[in-house]
């Protein structure tokens, strides 16, 4: 594949006209700032009265036509209704305005043709303007006229203003831009909409024991678990040790759980009857809403609970209660955690479920979603490439949706949305989505890319206004998709609260006091997300599953060649720090520079004869480095980095092997090769382990006698170094060590030293390995 230059990829800095001038910088006061102004011209149809009808009844199907220049919009019609009410309002964008009058149609709906009723004209010249926070125009009654201006019978009730986005009017009119889509639904799938994640919570059920269960046969040793189900959730329990009708388990199920509670937790005691057959011995529902809410770590009182058993009877299900059956268990839904939705490493909510462990904002996040440029064409429509892109940003429990653009390369959102922030170590995340839903069908909504941005990189009180690249990896490659123009400002109300956030542990309490594993989060997290793209999908309009999986990194975890490599990239490139101390002090051992070795000489001397400077040294040596690299610090949000990522080059079967399905769909000897080249990775990674596993068994062997030679001598050694410590001073011990390693090259041997060779002779666990 042809990718572009590197420099596509960079992050650009911008001065757009936010607000109607240009920002520098500083904090700007209006509304609507972080946005560029778009005019709009805004037609409120609300009503009419005393229609003339079109036959001897009187009666007649009117609807309105808004017609400005090439561009129609039409109300929904009435069937035969003389006083007919619409309050719809008509947005037509003033960049694409090439007309100067404008016409309001009342229309009879006909089978064959509409009927002209009559109109009301506006010149454009004429029409007021309305910028908020001034009250909404009041609608007037226009009386009607026929194509030769005289008046007729019927008035139209009109608002008719010139204003921008801000209107109140704006997120639920119709849009010139969107002329060509038709259909309720369709107009739907286009339109701005905030949405709400649902509060999830952590579903802890201890399962403790049963009492007098009644198995079908009482000649064998009852085999019993017991089966949870919540939604699509189900777990269960190991198989009772104590094999009688009072079994015992004390185990822990977790789920989670969203408000509205619509589905009970189902409860069975199971007996394994068969190795492939299972018999219910009772079974029990529990409405979520009636039980405990624990907010910290003190304990809920258990409860019994009765078993039901269900029976066939002649194809019919009957229930026969059974008293003498019960289950002992706690059940309370965790109000102290927070139920991870994403992954902890750009989460952008860390709160606790329940609100009364909240703490107070600290600030506010605005973003300004401004415009995209260059956007690939993502699907054919009447034999010609489009896009109808729209955007989705998602930060804590609040998703917000732009309105679709139709039929553009370079489209124009320009609206503003804001967040409470709790916590500045928080990520933002920005995606765009081509809009399949159109036109009907069942197709998915294509990604075209995502950023995310980090509060804690960002200067508060701060506009930032960049072009950020959308990138996104296909399977032949990384490729760019566009670039979408964004303003992030992040307000701090209070400097001290966000500096003791810094102090404050990331998660709540509840995940340190009693820790969930890693494999329970994992499962968790998939049930989360689970739920979250379920809830948004039955909104309206719909944030569809596969927009709400891509913004929350649902595939993040599978194995991935390329991320692999980048983060043993990145672990080196945090090591090479390390390393390349260690280099320097090799070239001050080996006296590569004099000057520089007699410096560290006097400066070694001096802490070890005033060892209290030693701390204050440091501190100040890292302090002066703060200070030496404020000057270069970032000036920019970080953004996605196609090195850093390994994309840029890439093996295209490496990135075949990231897009496969899991289970595999490759054929076999596809995946037969790629099981050769883990097993030859894994293979080296084994060395690796074994080779650190063998210097720690040497470290363990000193004082173990495997080798009682090795261990005489160091024991003995250990004896002498105690009694010439003892009688010597430390500071002369540590100035005859450091004089030591720093000694000339000319007083060095190329062979190891003697300690290094005796800890290599050292015995390890390797030769009793198989």
């Amino acid at each position: 594949m042809q990718r572009p230059p590197q420099e596509d990829f960079s992050l650009k800095e911008t001065k757009p006209h936010l607000g109607g001038g240009k920002v520098t910088g500083d904090k700007l006061t209006s509304t609507y700032d972080l946005v560029e102004q778009m005019q709009y011209l805004y037609v409120r149809v609300v009503k009419a009265k005393d229609l003339p009808g079109k036959d001897v009844t009187g009666s007649l199907d009117p609807y309105v036509e808004v017609r400005l220049g090439n561009y129609r919009g039409t109300t929904r019609h009435f069937e035969k209704k003389s006083n007919p009410e619409w309050n719809q309002v008509f947005a037509f964008s003033k960049d694409r305005i090439q007309a100067s009058v404008l016409e309001v149609n009342v229309k009879d709906k006909d089978i064959i043709k509409d009927d002209f009723v009559g109109r009301v004209m506006f010149d454009l010249n004429e029409i007021p303007k309305r910028v908020p926070p001034d009250s909404p125009l009041a609608p007037q009654w226009y009386r009607l006229e026929d194509r030769n201006s005289n008046k007729v019978k019927g008035e139209l009730m009109l608002a008719v203003w010139m204003g921008t986005q801000a209107d109140e009017a704006f997120p639920e009119s119709w849009h010139s831009d969107a002329a060509t889509v038709s259909g309720a639904d369709a107009l739907a799938n286009i339109r701005s909409k905030v949405y709400l994640s649902p509060k999830l919570w952590y579903l802890r059920v201890n399962v403790i024991e049963a009492q007098d269960l009644i198995p079908t046969d009482r000649s064998r040793f009852p085999e019993v678990y017991v089966k949870a189900i919540l939604g699509n959730q189900a777990l269960r329990t190991r198989v009772s040790m104590s094999k009688t009708i009072n079994p015992m388990w004390n185990e822990d199920l977790m789920f989670v759980a969203a408000e509205p509670f619509e589905e009970p937790l189902i409860l069975s005691v199971e007996d394994r009857v068969a190795p492939n057959k299972d018999e219910v011995l009772g079974r029990c529902a529990i409405p979520l809403q009636y039980i405990d809410r624990r907010l910290d770590h003190r304990p809920i009182n258990s409860k019994w609970y009765n078993l039901e058993k269900h029976i066939i009877v002649e194809g019919e299900k009957k229930k026969e209660i059974k008293f003498a059956s019960r289950i002992h268990m706690r059940l309370y839904l965790e109000g102290g955690y927070h139920v991870l939705d994403e992954s902890t490493h750009y989460s952008s909510d860390l709160r606790p479920t329940a609100k009364q462990l909240w703490k107070s904002s600290i600030g506010v996040l605005e973003l300004g979603i401004l415009n995209a440029q260059g956007l690939s064409p993502m699907k054919t429509k009447d034999g010609r490439a489009s896009t109808d892109a729209y955007c989705v940003a998602k930060y804590g429990q609040k998703w917000i949706r732009t309105r679709t653009i139709i039929d553009s390369f370079a489209p124009k959102w320009n609206e503003q949305y804001t967040w409470e922030v709790f916590d500045p170590c928080t990520v933002i995340t920005i995606g765009v989505f081509d809009n399949c839903h159109l036109h009907g069908g069942g197709a998915r909504d294509s990604r075209i890319g995502k950023v995310r941005i980090r509060l804690s990189t960002l200067e508060t009180d701060r506009v930032y206004t960049h072009s950020y690249p959308l990138l996104v990896l296909h399977p032949t490659g990384v490729k760019k998709m566009g670039e979408i123009h964004l303003a992030v400002r992040f307000t701090c109300s209070s400097l001290m609260n966000m500096m003791h956030m810094y102090s404050q542990p990331l998660l709540p309490k509840m995940h340190y006091i009693h820790p969930l594993t890693v494999t329970q989060l994992d499962s968790l997290r998939h049930q989360a997300t689970q739920i979250v793209s379920m809830r948004l999908g039955r909104a309206e309009p719909p944030l569809r599953k596969e927009v709400v999986e891509y913004m929350l990194d649902v595939g993040s975890h599978m194995w991935s060649m390329r991320r692999s490599k980048a983060n043993f990239l990145r672990i080196m490139n945090v090591f090479g720090g390390l390393l390349a101390i260690g280099r320097w002090f090799d070239q001050i051992c080996n006296w590569k520079n004099p000057i520089t070795t007699v410096l560290i000489h006097i400066l070694f001397l001096i802490l070890v004869l005033y060892p209290e400077l030693i701390l204050p040294t440091i501190f100040l040596y890292l302090f002066l480095i703060g200070v030496w690299y404020y000057r270069w610090r970032p000036r920019h949000p970080p953004h996605m980095d196609t090195r850093l990522s390994c994309a840029d080059n890439a093996h295209p079967d490496e990135l075949d092997e990231e897009f496969d399905t899991f289970p595999t769909s490759r054929p076999p000897d596809i995946v037969r090769m790629r099981y050769d080249r883990l097993r030859s990775i894994a293979g080296r990674i084994q060395t690796v382990v074994g080779d650190l596993a063998t210097q720690g068994e040497r470290l363990q062997s000193l004082l173990s006698w495997r080798d009682p030679r090795a261990t005489a001598l160091f024991v003995i050694f250990c004896l002498i170094a105690a009694i010439v410590l003892y009688v010597t001073p430390f500071q002369v011990v540590a100035l005859l060590t450091g004089f030591y390693v720093l000694r000339h090259p000319r007083f060095r041997h190329k062979l190891p030293s003697a300690p290094l060779n005796f800890f290599r002779r050292l015995p390890a666990r390797t030769d009793c390995m198989l």
